[in-house]
């Protein structure tokens, strides 16, 4: 996920959180159409956003395939259980 990504998805909730404090739906139907717009500031956001910059937002890139593998600790390192 790159940096743009990660703005937008907290766009998107902090967007749901306000619309949801403003409206205060009364139940989870109600709160589905709140998330929805939501979402949808985010959307708008990254059309823009695509559309000034002629390039894709979102990626392919995913942390657990560009992180670098946890070090597997040897059996020597570990504690010895006592008897």
């Amino acid at each position: 996920m790159t940096n743009i990504e990660l703005i937008l998805s907290m766009l998107a909730e902090a967007s749901t959180k306000d619309i949801s404090a403003a409206i205060e739906p009364e139940n989870f139907e109600a709160s589905k159409k709140v998330a929805k717009q939501g979402g949808n500031v985010a959307k708008v956001a990254l059309k823009e956003l695509e559309a000034r910059t002629g390039k894709k937002v979102v990626s392919a890139l995913n942390a657990k395939n560009t992180l670098p593998p946890k070090q597997i600790e040897s059996k020597t390192n570990k504690p010895k259980s006592k008897k």
